[in-house]
């Protein structure tokens, strides 16, 4: 029986320049992988990013580290993979932020003495239902079964500054792990000494575009933009996107790249969704 052949990955190289960047990078991953960069010299995975300004720059979506470690590399261009913000399976979600490290007694004075922001004891399902209606600014979860919620006023921009003065009470002192659920209970078998469970509202494509225009970054971790047919493991060299060749050479020498690996039958489209242990 007949197959569709699913759609190549859009890989380009482009200016490092022409990137706007929606969320801070993480200075945890981001250091770590600069020096990965130069001595590997090879690009793994490209950047996801969307164009906007009619093409002329474009928001990245995933790879604010590797977008922020080219630039300290000196490197002009990065190959990445374009995609349709507007594509029906492109999912914008959202990461929430699982503190550890310290007390929670500590963590919650730390949060206490924050300026512009009111915190308020609630409940999970009245904080649920504030954060979707985006009356509060964030809400946080302790392993006792407290909850607080975070409230600022303000535009997007001035609550995104908020939200920036929140994670940068924890994100030196406290090891921060990513979590899909807001579900306290179900995150505690997995993890030793959590001070608390920060979560965080769900953004709109417009919202992401608006505050890269601007420069008004979200906190790293935050946004979670789930790919389809997403290009891993290209393993570019870095040598070819820092040589002297014109951008347009660059595509030309990587769009054969691209026939040649679909032609040597090296390119393979995992439908299924997994789980990676050698991230």
């Amino acid at each position: 029986m007949h197959q569709r052949q699913p759609e190549m990955p859009d890989l380009r190289v482009v200016p490092v320049a022409d990137l706007l960047l929606h969320e801070q990078h993480d200075a945890q991953r981001s250091e770590p992988l600069l020096q990965r960069l130069r001595a590997d010299g090879v690009l793994k995975n490209p950047p996801i990013v969307a164009a906007i300004d009619g093409q002329q720059r474009y928001v990245v979506l995933d790879g604010a580290n590797r977008v922020t470690a080219a630039h300290s590399l000196g490197i002009p261009h990065i190959a990445v993979q374009v995609v349709d913000y507007e594509d029906p399976e492109l999912i914008l979600d959202t990461w929430h932020h699982l503190i550890k490290g310290l007390s929670c007694a500590h963590f919650q004075s730390v949060i206490a003495g924050l300026d512009g922001v009111k915190i308020e004891a609630t409940d999970l399902m009245q904080a649920r239902a504030q954060l979707a209606r985006r009356e509060i600014l964030a809400f946080v979860q302790y392993p006792q079964g407290q909850v607080c919620s975070l409230h600022a006023e303000g535009n997007l921009h001035q609550r995104t500054q908020r939200l920036n003065d929140i994670v940068d009470l924890y994100k030196v002192d406290y090891r921060i792990f990513r979590a899909n659920t807001d579900h306290l209970p179900s995150l505690l078998p997995f993890y030793d000494d959590v001070a608390a469970l920060v979560v965080f509202p769900r953004f709109a494509p417009a919202e992401i575009i608006d505050l890269a225009r601007v420069g008004a970054c979200l906190p790293a971790g935050i946004t979670r933009h789930l790919i389809p047919r997403r290009a891993l493991r290209i393993n570019l060299p870095l040598t070819l996107l820092g040589a002297g060749a014109t951008l347009a050479e660059k595509n030309t020498w990587l769009a054969e790249w691209v026939k040649q690996k679909a032609a040597s039958k090296t390119v393979r489209y995992y439908q299924e969704s997994t789980f990676l242990f050698d991230e």
